[in-house]
């Protein structure tokens, strides 16, 4: 009996997987290497390090780069191809790996973004840390965060850094 339930939902994930578009199937597998890499690196390399390659640091103003319709529509299937593959990963993809998985997909398809690092508490009054990705209106990664979170560092695509 278990492998027909397995059988059964390989197949329903299976038809899922083929009603996705033609840029989250072909994107699945290098988001999901993605964040084994952002994971790994997050584990193995120092944060101010690893800031870097995040963008260029943009203060701590909440802000989002504008974008064209083109490019929303995009930056929203990576958003959508992101959630998928962290939904698979044996690994932790928390916000934070999702964040540099996103930083680096938008990156590729030339899509300006900020990534953001913030805090708040919850209503135990327990510190939290979160990382979200915004470009344009769409949140790439991390959800509606800007109300929930007070904003403690902000990288910006390299393209939008101007001179001081």
């Amino acid at each position: 009996m278990p492998w027909q339930m397995m059988i059964s939902t390989l197949i329903r994930k299976a038809r899922g997987f083929a009603r996705r578009s033609r840029f989250e199937q072909a994107w699945f597998v290098p988001a999901w290497l993605l964040l084994g890499a952002g994971r790994l690196l997050i584990l193995a390399v120092p944060f101010r390090s690893l800031a870097g390659h995040l963008g260029m640091r943009a203060g701590i103003a909440p802000w989002a780069p504008l974008i064209n319709a083109r490019r929303e529509a995009k930056a929203l299937a990576i958003s959508r191809v992101i959630r998928m593959a962290a939904r698979y990963t044996p690994w932790t993809s928390n916000c934070f790996v999702q964040a540099v998985a996103a930083r680096v997909l938008l990156g590729i398809h030339g899509i300006p973004y900020c990534l953001f690092f913030g805090v708040g508490r919850d209503p135990g009054a327990e510190l939290q840390a979160h990382a979200w990705v915004v470009s344009g209106r769409v949140q790439v990664s991390g959800g509606e965060s800007f109300d929930k979170f007070t904003v403690v560092g902000c990288f910006a695509a390299p393209e939008l850094a101007v001179d001081q």
